[in-house]
């Protein structure tokens, strides 16, 4: 495929989302933008939930981390399934309960407005490094197989990849994304399995050939139970993934945005539990996808790319997809898969940041009437702007897996979101709000440390996704020293 005939696909692409945009973006009010007036319906919000939870960093980097032999992303996975019921059941009613539309609201209800900012503020470091991490796998694997042809240089395609998402998100902001995450969720669903039929094919395998041959027991181990110390080990990963789903969703403006517009709690609830057990399912397909990638790759000569003399596992896909005989079938639903399972994530955390900048930090709800409107878009492109810069930043300083990146970043910035909700939902407690940023900072820099030692001064212990805990469990316990008595 010439990049070309990939451009006219992003723009055939891009169009349909404006058209979208154009037909829910009519009322072009706040309460729509931020709310969807209440009236989203719950299975479309939970199929087009699949989509943004998965992203660009699971279509591309999780079949990528398959070459290190191991399926044991899934422990995480199972780790993610209980911590979305957590979120259903536990999390929901309270945000259902108060109505409202920055979940950090309840931060502030319950502790004081230090609090309530304190909560947002982490809230926006994390998703701003986040979306950024997402956008920068696809803007980087769009850079490289279609505007390097034309020799832009990166930051101008990352211009033209935030671009596009503020065009179609300008007016309607998550009433758009409502629907434009459903038609993404679908053309990367599609993606994933024209891809497997077709490599099927062309190993000549039945329906289940592949996952019964030698040729998967490589990559093919789910649970590790050996070593307590290891990073892999089921405990770990389990608990690791669990609370990673309560932060990285329940605690998380950009994901609950969503579900707060669904008409009731009920709704929102059967939402979240159809969406976690499609999503157990899901993964699964996607690291099958990637033992497959790499045994198609090993059979036909396939090298995995390298750039500047590292190996990018993470452009094995795209390699296959874009370069190999598998057909142009397979490399039109690549990059449409591509591009939506980028853009279902991306363009959800803008209207997030938007919300949550406007909400909790400009008090847009108490302003003068006439300029509310004026002021949220005046947002919405500054956080664009924002998003280009960092993602900028990512391409001179990367120089690891795209998804450990992410929920590495996660094991800092979300513990102390953890902990507040923690402190604030299993105790009765006050604090003295104005030291909530001191306790925050300080978890943040004793997980570091914590994460940094040599594992020998910690008996062999390695620090995996768990970290997340600690983290939260350090924030608990600073703010159990600074409650009043």
């Amino acid at each position: 495929m010439q990049p070309i005939h990939v451009l006219l696909l992003i723009a055939v692409y891009f169009g349909i989302l404006i058209f979208i945009s154009y037909l829910t973006g009519k009322e072009d009010s706040n309460d729509s933008f931020f709310r969807a007036n209440k009236s989203s319906p719950w299975f479309l919000v939970a199929f087009g939930m699949i989509g943004a939870s998965l992203s660009g960093v699971t279509f591309i980097s999780v079949p990528g981390d398959v070459g290190s032999g191991m399926f044991g992303y899934m422990q995480v996975v199972f780790g993610y399934l209980f911590g979305y019921f957590v979120i259903a059941f536990v999390l929901m009613p309270i945000y259902y309960k108060l109505n409202v539309t920055s979940i950090y609201e309840y931060l502030g209800d319950r502790f004081g407005i230090v609090s309530h900012k304190t909560g947002a503020l982490f809230f926006f470091i994390s998703r701003v490094l986040g979306s950024a991490f997402r956008l920068f796998l696809v803007a980087s694997v769009l850079h490289e197989y279609v505007f390097k042809h034309w020799a832009f240089p990166f930051p101008l395609t990352v211009i033209i990849s935030v671009a596009l998402i503020l065009l179609y998100t300008f007016r309607g902001g998550v009433k758009t994304v409502v629907w434009t995450d459903t038609i993404q969720t679908l053309l990367m669903l599609v993606a994933l399995i024209v891809t497997i039929v077709l490599i099927y094919q062309q190993m000549g395998w039945g329906l289940g050939d592949f996952i019964g041959s030698d040729a998967i027991k490589k990559y093919d181990k789910i649970f590790f139970f050996d070593d307590i110390l290891a990073k892999n080990h089921f405990l770990k990963q389990f608990l690791g993934g669990m609370f990673i789903a309560i932060c990285m969703t329940g605690l998380d403006q950009d994901m609950m945005q969503k579900n707060l517009t669904c008409k009731s709690l009920k709704d929102a609830q059967k939402n979240m539990v159809t969406f976690s057990i499609v999503l157990v399912f899901v993964n699964f397909i996607f690291l099958l996808l990637g033992a497959l990638l790499f045994v198609f790759a090993e059979t036909k000569g396939i090298s995995v790319p390298v750039i500047d003399g590292v190996v990018k596992t993470d452009l094995l896909y795209p390699e296959i997809a874009l370069h190999s005989d598998l057909g142009l079938s397979v490399a039109i639903f690549f990059i449409l898969g591509l591009i939506a399972a980028a853009y279902s994530s991306a363009d959800s955390a803008l209207t997030a940041l938007t919300t949550s900048f406007c909400i909790d930090f400009l008090n847009i709800e108490k302003r003068p009437e006439h300029t509310q409107k004026r002021t949220r878009k005046k947002v919405h492109i500054g956080m664009s702007v924002l998003m280009i810069l960092v993602i900028i930043c990512f391409y001179y300083v990367l120089n690891q897996s795209v998804i450990s990146g992410i929920l590495t970043v996660a094991g800092y910035t979300y513990g102390p979101l953890l902990g507040l909700f923690a402190f604030g939902i299993l105790t009765k407690h006050k604090i003295k709000d104005k030291l909530v940023p001191y306790v925050a900072v300080a978890s943040v820099l004793i997980s570091y440390i914590l994460a940094n030692l040599p594992s020998e001064y910690l008996g062999g212990y390695k620090f995996g996704y768990e970290l997340l805990i600690y983290n939260g469990i350090i924030t608990f316990i600073g703010l159990v020293l600074i409650r009043r008595q």
